[in-house]
């Protein structure tokens, strides 16, 4: 929340039925009304990069169960998905449409690592466009088509997308196969009758040349497209209204904000929409200050009555562990999402009057749990067991009864055994209820041992 220029955070902590969400990287995120039965604003995340560098290709359903003045609770369940289901990767878009009373969901564009047969020790990295494939993603019963459309010939990573009732705008975009910038703009309408989905894409003119990209909305027939880079190291300062009236869409420049020198001088800047025509964004401070891992934010308000305003510095004071130099620049300015919008949280929620010692015990609630009688692990410690993961234990799955989360360190896993469970699909049992899972196996037939005569 901000008040008087001052970025306030509140506590947020998953419930206890969720699922192990974890930190992505450029994923894809869009927002999702559900049926009459589910009236809450529903959050959908899909692929992204993984903390050890690998790509994600689930789809992850996240929706606010509980605010209050102390904290959020959020609830996270992974969507299982059948059909064509979109390979691994990050840099794409996931939008919903509506036509006819129905929703769903579209992924388009995105890079994933080359195939496994040509990835090498020295190639193990490397990334590629994926196919210009969009994918219709049915969130309720879990079902992914793709569609192949003769107007999308390329694929595209870092666009941006507008989506408006059936139909979905894609702006920009970054191509890797021929390493531009294009100035692609395509309409794809999607028609949901009752049969099977009708999909088609036309080709628009007047499109803009320009990735990773910010989108928010000021109103209801106008948009607002902030940053991005126009070169792989030049930042694209110009800002652009997109504009709707009788389904006909125009791209028109706005006028320029006054940016800070901090800004202009900046070769990485990153940052996402708040909601209500809000930018918020974010560049590493100065190599040769002391400390070298600051960061400065601007707020950039981009509605009718404040497009002229100036930025205004939040806060100077984040550390990051990653040197700015090691990541691509064009891939910085999706570094973080906001998805709420700007006066999501309450007038009458007031920040100053959050007690610490009233927060609830974190060993039964969001990630930290008792795993089992014998836990040992500290809540207060944060130093990672395995290397796979940031900074918490590793965790794995127990699918005895409902289900529960245990620690690999509580169980004696090697590092190993726990990556083999988690690739594979195999049912993995903690040490209370391995026993149990053995008894309800069907033991294996044994031939009676032939005995050679005397």
């Amino acid at each position: 929340d901000v008040k008087h220029n001052n970025l306030k955070l509140k506590p947020a902590v998953f419930s206890k039925d969720s699922c192990y969400l974890p930190p992505l990287r450029y994923p894809a995120t869009c927002t999702f009304k559900g049926g009459l039965e589910s009236e809450r604003q529903q959050y959908i995340i899909h692929g992204g990069k993984t903390p050890n560098n690998e790509l994600s290709d689930k789809m992850y359903v996240m929706s606010v169960v509980c605010k209050n003045n102390k904290k959020v609770t959020f609830r996270c369940t992974e969507k299982d998905l059948v059909g064509d289901v979109p390979e691994a990767r990050y840099g794409h878009s996931i939008d919903v449409v509506y036509s006819r009373g129905k929703s769903m969901g579209v992924v388009f564009g995105g890079r994933s690592y080359i195939p496994s047969a040509q990835r090498t020790t020295e190639k193990w990295n490397t990334v590629a466009d994926c196919l210009p494939h969009v994918f219709l993603v049915d969130f309720e019963f879990g079902c992914s088509t793709s569609y192949i459309l003769p107007e999308l010939q390329d694929g595209l990573s870092f666009h941006v997308s507008i989506a408006r009732n059936d139909t979905i705008y894609i702006l920009g975009g970054h191509s890797l196969a021929n390493n531009i910038r294009p100035a692609n703009l395509y309409r794809i309408r999607v028609d949901l009758p009752l049969g099977s989905p009708a999909v088609n894409c036309t080709v628009l003119p007047g499109g803009l040349s320009v990735s990773s990209a910010i989108l928010t909305q000021t109103n209801n027939d106008e948009f607002v497209i902030v940053g991005g880079y126009q070169l792989e190291n030049q930042k694209r300062m110009v800002c652009n209204i997109v504009s709707f009236e009788d389904n006909k869409i125009e791209i028109r420049e706005m006028e320029t904000p006054d940016w800070t020198p901090d800004i202009k001088h900046s070769k990485i800047w990153f940052g996402s929409n708040m909601g209500n025509g809000t930018v918020f964004l974010g560049i590493p401070g100065d190599n040769k200050q002391a400390a070298s891992e600051t960061y400065y934010f601007y707020m950039l308000k981009c509605a009718e009555d404040d497009v002229n305003e100036d930025q205004k510095t939040f806060t100077n004071s984040q550390t990051s562990t990653e040197d700015p130099g090691d990541s691509t620049p064009f891939e910085d300015s999706e570094e973080f999402c906001f998805s709420a919008e700007a006066n999501s949280f309450n007038g009458d929620d007031e920040f100053d009057t959050y007690n610490e010692d009233d927060e609830e015990d974190e060993s039964v609630t969001g990630y930290w749990i008792t795993c089992c009688s014998t836990c040992d692990v500290d809540i207060n410690t944060w130093v990672p067991f395995y290397s796979t993961e940031l900074n918490k234990p590793a965790m794995i799955y127990c699918s005895h009864g409902d289900g529960h989360w245990v620690h690999a360190q509580c169980m004696d896993l090697a590092e190993r055994t726990l990556i083999q469970l988690s690739e594979g699909s195999n049912k993995y049992y903690c040490n209370e209820h391995v026993k149990i899972a053995r008894a309800l196996q069907t033991p294996k037939q044994v031939p009676p041992l032939k005995r050679p005569p005397l």
